[in-house]
């Protein structure tokens, strides 16, 4: 008999799933139809929505895995998960780097990296663990999350660069000062990830290869 924490993390992945699933799909379709200037220009506005929910509902995984109901380490998705949604607030806020490429592509490989990890997460759910889909959550997904914060910094970039060049503004008028010191936290916070990350890569492994060895 299922219990109601057993269902729950079941359909909280599933939705996660289908939500990155839609906006990947919209994405490369507008490709296919518009072209690659009409597409990158206007991602934001047709797959935003849909993103910023996603990205505000995984808020609830720091609560999973504190709870234990998730089995995962809470630093690197604590750090993961405030991430995206700081620079997805800076976008949101920033309506002139919506239509920015490196937006285009900051969403790209935020949706490959989550469509890597929530099927791995509902196998684990389910208790049909796949070796290949375990080496590709840990061994594809570490140098996609190094290439998205890599995007991230750049898009910071981007935003410092707009907001230099435009007026005074008491919008604008810490927001420099607020990213310069959020830069060298990002990439502190990014590389203790990728330290616990390749960490549980290995235990995961083990345990398999330990199980593999008893059967």
């Amino acid at each position: 008999m299922l219990s109601f924490r057993l269902t729950y993390i079941f359909f909280y992945n599933l939705s996660q799933f289908c939500g990155h699933t839609w906006i990947l799909a919209n994405t490369i379709a507008r490709f296919l139809m518009f072209g690659g200037a009409d597409a990158l220009a206007d991602t934001f506005h047709s797959v935003g929505f849909v993103m910023s929910l996603c990205q505000l509902l995984s808020i609830l995984e720091l609560f999973h895995i504190a709870d234990g109901i998730e089995k995962a380490r809470l630093l690197p998705r604590f750090v993961q998960v405030m991430e995206k949604n700081v620079l997805l607030i800076i976008v949101i806020v920033l309506e002139e780097i919506q239509s920015k490429p490196v937006v285009c592509v900051q969403f790209f490989l935020w949706n490959i990296l989550d469509l890597l990890r929530y099927p791995h997460e509902l196998l684990r759910v389910m208790e049909t663990p796949s070796i290949a889909m375990l080496w590709i959550r840990y061994s594809l997904w570490i140098p996609l999350y190094i290439l998205s914060v890599t995007n991230e910094v750049v898009t910071i970039y981007q935003v410092l660069s707009y907001v230099e060049s435009t007026p005074p503004d008491s919008t604008y008028i810490h927001l420099p000062f607020v990213l310069m010191l959020y830069l060298p936290v990002l990439a502190l916070g990014a590389s203790v990830t990728v330290w616990q990350l390749l960490k549980e890569r290995q235990h995961h492994l083990d345990k398999w290869n330990k199980r593999k060895k008893k059967k």
